[in-house]
């Protein structure tokens, strides 16, 4: 007999394929998640410091800019 496949081993096969395809689909859109939460901390944490650092220093130019750029940061992210 040849090496052919029946039937319904093709069609498990295929929903295995189809399962891993999946789950690495899933994989890949929380691993997306993860860095993008990051990138948010990591981009309001410097906000927030160079706005309090712009306080401290009273530049008042320089806290009007970062305070738009924290809102529109925060706004974007719901």
């Amino acid at each position: 007999m040849n090496n052919e496949k029946s039937y319904t081993e093709m069609m498990k096969s295929l929903a295995r394929k189809k399962k891993v395809i999946d789950t690495v689909s899933m994989l890949d859109v929380y691993i997306e998640m993860v860095i993008d939460e990051s990138l948010f901390k990591r981009q309001k944490e410097l906000l927030e410091t160079n706005i309090n650092t712009a306080l401290d220093e009273r530049d008042e130019t320089a806290f009007y800019e970062l305070s738009a750029q924290y809102q529109s940061l925060l706004q974007t992210s719901t």
